[in-house]
Order: structure tokens, then sequence, then C-alpha cells
């Protein structure tokens, strides 16, 4: 048996693992999968250290290929579905992925990706791609039994490309070959700081590909606790399957809420949500209205953490904490150290805003794909690293977020933080989605603007403009409130909740610099 599955497929053989939109698979059925698809990969020719590409969505097939890749020791690439073939080309070109597997629902990018490459094999998930082999035979073709001499493998997952080409995050001490036990441990120490009963079940409504809902997930599913995927979010559905499926722990994000919170009277009064113990958000600023209205809605099981691609998981903090210090993202975990430094490199103040720094206790460390010059970028050369990110610390050691630095407007040498300024419109009811700004000013340098994706139907207009402004002046200095708001028939993120904020940014500094 996969020696991180054994324990599960030996305790609870016939009890579901994963579960997607097609179907179930049981512990005992996940296992015997992965044995044999681990089997076809190294059938291949494929070694410790090798890369495969994942081009799919949230499927059984997916957490089988993880469960493989991870028992013999190589990366795996988790490919944004939404790429373009330029996109996935370049992806397999620099990670120096040796096979690719597709899902038939993105066959033409698939197939434009991989044409003309040197893979060892190319593989079709749940349908059919010209020039792909059928996911069933080549699972089939692998041999029956355990594969000999497990190692731990690992993900290579890429940032979304917010400023240019995505980047491929690895880890110094998370490289193909070590033992499979650190796997183990970290599941254990996650369930434990997460607060995720042991035979917990996940929900996936996030794309898996992503560096928080892998670990939400995955992992997660490696120490015991089987998921429930769909390829999509859907706001109602989200509750009904938490009540169908007696779901324990699921990775939201702010947008998320949101809109979970705009559903119908009924349908909210509806849910039960008793089986709910953790439930855990990340990844994009939230605003503190619209967590309080989670936290009474379902309770003090309403939790945050601070991290990203790169730093993983550096700070946690529990509904209760939260109230007591609205806003803070928590306290360092002890696996990371978190320091505040200032323009001039020294630590500040607790209260004293400035750019966040981490460092791993292990001695590990961030490292980008085939780019020591982005590597050597976001460190100091005390080893500290930084993504950009700008806080302070409470007096007793809480951390709260401000911006990020490439977002902070300086208007008329004052610095101001997008984030706060989001925060108030989003309570607004005419208010889906917002973005904050800076735009060329000529006399203070720049000046705050916002834009605007309204509720449904919700008609723009000079008057709800002026109206949202007037929102954000009695919540906020007459300073932070925008000079001007854009409304927009949808805002550029990703399905994980990032913002493409230099699409809507760019376009007016580039006509400013035209003049």
């Amino acid at each position: 048996m996969a020696v991180l599955l054994r324990p599960h497929a030996e305790a609870s053989p016939d009890e579901p693992a994963v579960t997607d939109e097609w179907g179930a698979l049981t512990w005992r059925e996940l296992d015997s999968r992965a044995d044999r698809l681990a089997g076809a990969l190294r059938g291949l020719g494929l070694r410790t250290g090798d890369a495969i590409a994942i081009h799919s969505g949230n499927r059984r097939e997916y957490f089988e290929l993880m469960a493989a890749a991870t028992h013999i020791g190589l990366r795996y690439v988790l490919v944004n579905w939404h790429w373009t073939a330029e996109e996935l080309g370049y992806v397999l070109t620099d990670s120096g992925a040796r096979a690719l597997f597709s899902e038939a629902s993105f066959a033409a990018v698939a197939a434009d990706a991989a044409e003309g490459r040197d893979l060892l094999a190319r593989v079709a998930i749940g349908g059919e791609i010209d020039g792909f082999a059928p996911y069933e035979g080549f699972l089939g073709g692998g041999p029956d039994g355990e594969p000999a001499d497990q190692v731990l493998g690992v993900p290579m997952i890429y940032t979304s490309g917010t400023t240019g080409r995505p980047k491929g995050v690895t880890r110094k001490l998370m490289t193909a070959g070590i033992p499979l036990d650190a796997m183990q441990f970290l599941g254990e120490v996650l369930g434990e700081v997460l607060h995720i009963p042991a035979r917990g079940r996940s929900l996936l409504v996030g794309p898996v590909y992503h560096s928080a809902q892998w670990l939400y997930s995955f992992v997660l599913l490696l120490g015991g606790r089987s998921v429930v995927m769909r390829q999509h979010f859907d706001a109602a559905e989200t509750l009904r399957l938490v009540d169908e499926y007696a779901i324990t722990n699921v990775h939201l994000v702010p947008t998320q809420f949101v809109r979970l919170l705009r559903l119908d009277p009924e349908v909210r009064a509806a849910f039960d949500g008793t089986s709910l113990a953790a439930v855990w958000h990340g990844a994009a600023p939230c605003s503190p209205e619209i967590k309080r209205r989670m936290i009474d809605w379902l309770g003090p099981v309403v939790h945050e953490y601070y991290g990203s691609t790169e730093a993983a998981v550096n700070t946690v903090v529990t509904a209760q904490e939260w109230l007591e210090r609205p806003g803070t993202v928590g306290r360092p975990l002890a696996t990371s150290e978190v320091h505040i430094l200032g323009e001039d490199g020294e630590p500040v103040a607790p209260g004293e805003r400035g750019q966040i720094w981490f460092r791993y206790v292990s001695g590990d460390d961030v490292e980008y794909w085939n780019d020591p010059e982005k590597t050597a970028s976001v460190h100091r050369p005390d080893g500290l690293f930084t993504t950009g990110d700008i806080g302070y610390f409470d007096e007793d050691g809480y951390l709260f977020l401000a911006d990020r630095a490439i977002d902070m407007i300086i208007s008329g040498g004052v610095n101001i933080y997008p984030a706060e300024i989001e925060n108030v419109l989003i309570t607004h009811p005419a208010v889906r989605d917002v973005a904050v700004f800076g735009v060329p000013d000529e006399e203070f340098g720049e000046q705050v603007k916002a834009a605007v994706e309204p509720s449904d139907g919700v008609e723009p207009s000079d008057a709800l403009a002026a109206e949202l402004i007037a929102h954000c002046r009695a919540a906020l200095a007459g300073y932070k409130a925008p000079r001007s708001v854009d409304f927009v028939a949808e805002l550029p993120r990703t399905p994980t909740g990032k913002l493409y904020k230099r699409l809507l940014r760019d376009p007016y500094w580039e006509k400013d610099r035209a003049i």
C-alpha cells in the first residue's frame, strides 16, 4: 500500500475518501489506484525529482495523481486551468515537465500546448483529446502491488502572474527525495493548528491548484480526512453540500463570504451547518464587517490565517481572538519568524507600519524555480524574505495587515492603504466587488479611484457613485474617500480571490505618460 494512505485504507476501507460531481472513491480504491498509477509513472522512466503537470479541474483523478506522485518522489506541477496554451506551454518548459495530464474540458489548450514537445506521456482525463492516451488506459497499464522505495514528492505551484510571467515556487528543504514522514508530520500538525477533527471531512470549492486549497484538501486527506469537491463555487450549493455530507471544514475567500451572505434569507435560514468545526479564510483581505457577519451567522468557527504561496501559513487567529482584536490576522506560528521593518531596515515599534519579512525557523527558505535573480530580489542579506506586504504588530504581538507596498497610494505625501477603503465599500449593498487604487493627480501626485462591480440588479449612475463616496466619508477620514468611481461589469480576479489590480490601474498611468 501507499505508505501515507495505508492507515486509512486499513481502518476505513469502504468509506468514501474523495467525492466529486461524478462519483466517489473509497479509501481502499484510492490506495489501490494510487499504487497502480505510481507504477505506470515509473514505467515511463520517471525518477525522483522529475516533474509531471496536472491540467485539470477538481476531480478524483487529480487527487490520485497527487497521491501517486507524492509516494514516488515526483514534482507535480499544479496548473491553473484558466491559462492559455501559450501560458501552459511556458510552464511545461520552465518546470521541465516530462508528462502532461489534461482534462478533456480543456482539450484545445492542452493539444496546442503539447504540440511539438518531447513529452513521455500525454494523458486525457474524463474524455478524449487528440493525440492523448485515455487516463484509465494509462492507469490500467501500471503493475499491481505497492511501489518500492517510496520517497516524498512535492508540489510545484506557480504564482498567478499578476506581474509578468508566473514563477514556480519551491522550498530549499522540500526537494523531492526527503522521507515520507515529513508529509505525515505536516498533516498532523496542520490538523491540530487548524482545529480540524481527526476524521473530519473537507469541502473543496476553490481550485486545488492554489496553494491554500491544496493544503486544506490534499494534505488533510493524507491525514485521514476525506474530501468532497466541486469544480466551481456556487453559494447555495455550498450550503447544501455542508449539510448533505456533514462537512467539518472548508476554506473560503472573502468574495465567497459576500456571496453567501447575500443569498436569499430563506436559503440561509434552511441551512443547519452544525457539522462545521472550522471555516478558514485567507488569500485576500477581508472586510471586518463581512467577517463579523459570518461569525454572527455561523458561530465562532470562522478562523483566519495569513500566508501566501511563497510564505506558507505564518499566522492564525481564531474567531474568538479576532472578536477581541478586530482586523488582526493573529500571532506568528512557532514555525515562522515574522518581522516588521521600516524603510531603514530596522525594526519598528508596536503600532508602527512597516514591510513584513519572514524566516523559517527550520532553516528552510523560499526559492523561485530557474530564477535566482527573482529569488535574490525578495531576500535580505540576513536571509529574511518578503512578499511585499505592509503591516504592524500591536503591543501583544498580534499582526495587522495594511496593504501591499505596490498597492499603497501616496497622495500629497500621505500614505493611503486601499484595503481600508475597500473594506468600507464592500459593506454597501450596491457593491458586489470593489478595487481601490491610485491614479495620476497633477496636484497631489495620486488620487484615490474605486472600481466597483455592482450587485445584481443595480444600475450604475452618477448618483450611485456619489452615494458610495459619501458612504466612505461617513466611515473614514475625508482624504481616504475615492475622488471618483468607475463601474465595471466584472473585476479581474483569479478564482482564488487574487485581484489583478494592475489591469485596472495601468491604463491610467499609461495615458498619463502619453500626454
